[in-house]
């Protein structure tokens, strides 16, 4: 008999993350120049998602690190100092985007790029350690629903509009069972807007998948 998995308070928003990097990347490593609208769009997707990423380690360091530090002494060091790291990274960023938006010229283009890509990997092995050796420390220390309160004085931060970014990626980012999950945990009233905004995000498949699994809840629950 296989015991139940632990709640996970890294794995649906880091999915989000992870996508939104690299949708971004795949976007800036495109980009052309001689398109004013392009060039715009490429660089307001890079700022929305400096500006989230900034967000998500706050939210960490405020919320989850002093959970973590308060039953396991020292576990979050190494992650606070990379945050730190990070923030520096995302200040280097925006002045390179910004200069690029001033100057489009495809050697201040493909820096950025570059800059870009190895923050990317960078975060990658970052949110690795974050879903292994915090959890491993979250876990011993915490029931589910300890997790689960420590994830809801997050959300309790996030405001609409910062939540209305977070759902975009969100819901391309997640397999069916996660986004009905998802939405079945909203507010009933904030439910509606939110399928409707992911009928735009998923293909007539996925959009097929999400009502099944939402009916199934529905029923399960009748």
């Amino acid at each position: 008999m296989h015991a139940s998995p632990r709640f996970d308070i890294y794995a649906t928003i880091h999915k989000a993350l992870r996508l939104f990097m690299t949708d971004t990347l795949l976007g800036l490593g495109r980009l052309d120049l001689d398109d004013p609208q392009d060039l715009a769009a490429g660089l307001a997707q890079l700022d929305a998602l400096l500006d989230a990423a900034g967000c998500h380690l706050r939210h960490e360091n405020e919320v989850v690190h002093p959970a973590i530090e308060a039953r396991s002494k020292g576990v979050s060091q190494r992650i606070a100092a990379e945050h730190q790291e990070h923030l520096d990274t995302i200040a280097m960023l925006r002045a390179q985007a910004a200069a690029l938006r001033a100057e489009p010229v495809a050697a201040a283009a493909h820096r950025l790029y570059r800059q870009l890509a190895a923050f990317v990997a960078e975060n990658f092995e970052h949110m690795d350690v974050e879903e292994t050796r915090h959890n491993q420390a979250l876990w011993a220390a915490y029931d589910d629903a300890e997790l689960r309160a420590i994830e809801g004085r997050i959300l309790a931060g996030i405001g609409p509009q910062e939540m209305s970014q977070w759902l975009r990626w969100l819901i391309p980012a997640l397999n069916p069972r996660e986004r009905a999950q998802l939405i079945a945990g909203l507010p009933l009233g904030a439910r509606a807007p939110v399928l409707a905004s992911a009928r735009s995000l998923l293909d007539d498949t996925a959009w097929a998948k999400l009502l099944r699994e939402a009916q199934a809840d529905a029923a399960a629950c009748a």
